[in-house]
């Protein structure tokens, strides 16, 4: 028995220690309100550590992944796979995200704020894709709002690494070297998260949690219920697509932690290397991992589709239309899987969905898009929530459906 309490608080301390922290900041911010402004700095020096690693971690991981392929067959056929999941579980995620918001009707008025806007990019379709995809000078990749070009250009060096073949091999090891460093300099990291996100946890609680309970209460109560029940119920199910009873298990008993710091940082990218060394536990291959959860950061995002769902429903609640004909929700359909990619890939990616999303529908811009902006950042924590632990589990469906693992 002595033992077994001994593993327990081996394997699970550096949890406990995380949502110890995010509990005792979320009380901070309760009970202190906007006077734990001052510990705030704490958690910026952990998310800006964080931020910091991000760039060279997910340059090394995928370079050195791709690079130490056998065969570019197996490549494509992981690719093929990753994107029938993606797509999968975006449109299951908004599927159900209907369903809530017809089983419990959105019928109050929302107040329009007035909030400052950011400048949101502008040009034709080919220079947004062009941003999309690439930028024009190098210095630019090192930036996580290129996130989209540096992955693209770090497969690029994988597959030129890949095809040089054994005069390659030098610079192949200096990419392993490369991604072994970067993985003890995240464990370094991460050992300040407990105080990092208790510290960011309790701003963010102090800052957001009267609005919680405004005129925006019931939209965001149908949105936490509906992504909860998401979360467990469709992430066990996906955990039991992907190897049944076994691989549920190792998904719940390796998710708190990149859980937890997805909803403590609000960011999908910072949640990359928390999602990676779970990854790593769950024994999912590395060639899988390393390509599928940088990849879906940007990419995937389960949370935002749901999102984009509820901000359409409360919009048309707002003006007055209907979003009961089956081709309104079709179109929602699509732009949910457009804002998916959007949000993530481009700086200013959610305005700029959000601008798609009411210029598809024809709504009045200057009343609709402050509320919109409003509700994704309310919901923002549990959007984070499904959108980076999504790419966990649908890492484990790849491997399982590509590589045929089993747990």
């Amino acid at each position: 028995m002595e033992t077994k309490k001994i593993n327990f608080i081996k394997n699970y301390s550096s949890i406990l220690l995380l949502l110890g922290g995010i509990i005792a900041g979320s009380i901070l911010g309760l009970v202190f309100g906007k006077d734990v402004e001052i510990i705030k700095p704490v958690g910026d020096i952990f998310l800006n550590l964080l931020f910091t690693a991000i760039i060279p971690l997910i340059f090394f991981t995928i370079t050195s992944s791709i690079a130490n392929l056998e065969k570019t067959e197996k490549l494509g056929r992981l690719f093929v796979v990753m994107v029938v999941v993606f797509l999968g579980t975006l449109l299951i995620s908004a599927i159900v995200m209907i369903i809530a918001v017809y089983l419990f009707p959105i019928h109050q008025n929302i107040i329009v704020s007035k909030v400052p806007l950011e400048n949101i990019a502008t040009g034709n379709v080919g220079d947004q894709i062009a941003q999309l995809l690439t930028t024009n000078d190098f210095y630019e990749l090192l930036s996580r709002k290129s996130m989209l070009a540096l992955i693209i250009f770090s497969f690029l060096i994988g597959f030129a690494t890949l095809q040089s073949g054994e005069k390659g091999s030098a610079f192949r090891s200096f990419l392993d070297s490369g991604n072994e460093v970067m993985k003890q300099l995240l464990n370094m990291i991460m050992k300040m998260a407990p105080l990092g996100l208790g510290a960011y946890f309790a701003y963010q609680v102090s800052f957001y949690g009267p609005q919680l309970f405004g005129v925006y209460a019931k939209p965001l109560g149908i949105y936490y219920g509906a992504c909860v029940f998401y979360f467990f119920v469709f992430f066990s199910l996906y955990a039991f697509i992907a190897g049944g009873k076994r691989a549920f298990v190792v998904f719940w008993s390796n998710n708190a932690t990149p859980a937890l710091t997805a909803i403590g940082t609000c960011s999908s990218i910072a949640t990359i290397p928390a999602n990676l060394l779970a990854a790593e536990k769950m024994n999912i291959p590395a060639h899988v991992r390393n390509v599928v959860i940088p990849l879906g950061a940007p990419l995937h995002k389960d949370g935002s589709s749901m999102s984009s769902i509820l901000k359409i429903t409360v919009l048309f609640t707002m003006f007055g239309k209907d979003f009961t004909e089956p081709s309104t929700i079709l179109l929602a359909l699509g732009i949910t899987v457009i804002v998916s990619i959007v949000e993530g890939g481009i700086p200013n990616g959610g305005y700029i969905g959000e601008v798609l999303a009411i210029t598809v529908y024809g709504l009045p811009m200057a009343e609709a898009l402050p509320v919109a902006m409003i509700l994704g950042t309310l919901v923002d924590p549990i959007a984070t929530l499904l959108n980076a632990n999504g790419d966990v589990i649908s890492s484990m469906m790849v491997s399982r459906f590509s590589e045929k693992t089993k747990w």
